[in-house]
């Protein structure tokens, strides 16, 4: 099978030795799953990589290769059978997407994903592309050495220390409001490098969604706004007036600056904070489809995974439309369990008889609490109904309103 080269679309229906044209993805969960929903619906074929048997997504592609993400052996399969590949996981090794772009086209890049799998290297960039008129970052410092520890300035607490690498969902953080407390909490997380944010007052949460083609056209989705509890995404709201107009273009802008100074080729969430006073700034990237993207599925004529699809395999990016208002529920394990932490199943019967309800389960065999088990995005012309909608499911489900 000859390689992808960067530029040459391969258009839906296309045949590799008779058969359609592969699209591969390292990692098997939801994401992944809801990628190969949106390349099987274009007409292209799916292989999986991920060392789960059970994932989400390997369930439902054409074959799934169970095996680690360094794994040489398995690294070539993958190249022998897709011709094109992507990723739906963070923390996917950089050096696999770097093996793979040497036979196959692969988007996004290893260096993009190595940037966003760096807390200390992603701030960097941001501070890069505010100096030219993006937005900036939160005040940081490195935090690597002891040196860095005596050096941190005055002004960084309270603040914020996360470990530069493989933190997420509100893993890998600590809130700090002294000096002492913070040499504990770095002691605490092994000294690892780390980064250390100044803490701000906050008024909102946002994110945004950018999708961007190997010849540099970029487009975005509206601006989500976004409610975290635990450090985990609970609830997206996106319709109009969800947050000022104004600010709305400046993240969209900021986004799409942060990718075009990548090169960026697919789809990138950028999330911001938005302080009291109204400023923006900044909070940290993916390099993949976003949870907060979800509603895009029901809410927007082209999701993000369509726009992940599309940018993998070069096909035109136009800009999606959202056509209804939509709010998403995330649905975390403890739904599963009622007060006792007694097995229970969520009341479907119920939830799905309110209009506008579009429940999305993710296939994982056993829920956990914290765990990603699905999402629930109501939908509907008026954002006030859709809340009423999704709010009465919140209360049926036991989840906090909002």
């Amino acid at each position: 099978m000859p390689p992808a080269t960067p530029s040459a679309p391969l258009p839906p229906g296309a045949l590799i030795q008779g058969r359609p044209a592969m699209l591969g993805v390292l990692g098997g969960g939801q994401l992944g799953r809801m990628f190969v929903h949106a390349a099987q619906a274009l007409g292209y074929e799916t292989v999986v990589l991920d060392p789960d048997r059970h994932s989400p997504a390997g369930r439902v592609a054409h074959h799934f290769i169970e095996a680690d993400y360094r794994d040489p052996n398995a690294l070539r399969e993958l190249a022998a059978r897709a011709v094109a590949i992507t990723t739906e996981f963070e923390n996917v090794p950089a050096e696999a997407l770097a093996t793979l772009a040497r036979s196959r086209r692969v988007t996004p890049a290893a260096e993009a994903v190595a940037i966003a799998q760096d807390r200390i290297r992603e701030k960097a960039h941001f501070a890069r592309c505010a100096r030219t008129g993006g937005v900036p970052p939160a005040p940081w410092a490195a935090l690597e050495t002891e040196a860095d520890l005596a050096a941190v300035p005055d002004a960084l607490l309270p603040g914020v220390l996360k470990t530069a690498r493989l933190g997420y969902d509100g893993k890998g953080q600590a809130r700090v409001r002294s000096r002492d407390e913070l040499a504990a909490a770095w002691a605490g997380m092994g000294r690892v490098p780390c980064v250390l944010e100044r803490l701000l007052p906050l008024a909102a949460e946002c994110s945004v969604i950018v999708a961007r083609g190997a010849d540099g056209q970029a487009v975005s989705l509206p601006v989500q706004r976004n409610l975290h509890r635990g450090g985990i995404l609970a609830v997206t709201e996106v319709y109009e007036g969800n947050v000022p107009p104004g600010l709305a273009s400046q993240a969209q802008e900021a986004t799409i600056k942060i990718a075009d100074e990548l090169n960026y080729v697919g789809v990138l969430c950028v999330e911001f904070f938005v302080l009291e006073d109204g400023a923006l700034v900044v909070n940290e990237m993916a390099p993949r489809p976003h949870n907060s993207g979800h509603y895009t599925v029901d809410a927007c004529d082209l999701s993000q995974f369509d726009l992940q699809v599309r940018a993998l395999a070069g096909l035109p990016l136009p800009a999606p439309r959202q056509h209804s208002a939509a709010i998403m529920l995330n649905l975390l394990g403890d739904l599963w369990f009622d007060a006792s932490g007694q097995p229970r199943q969520p009341p479907w019967q119920q939830v799905l008889a309110l209009p506008g309800a579009h429940l999305h389960l993710y296939g994982k065999a056993q829920a956990r609490p914290g765990r990603k088990m699905g999402h629930l995005t109501f939908t509907g012309a008026d954002a006030a109904r859709v809340r009423a909608h999704a709010l009465a499911a919140a209360g049926l489900l036991g989840i906090e309103p909002f």
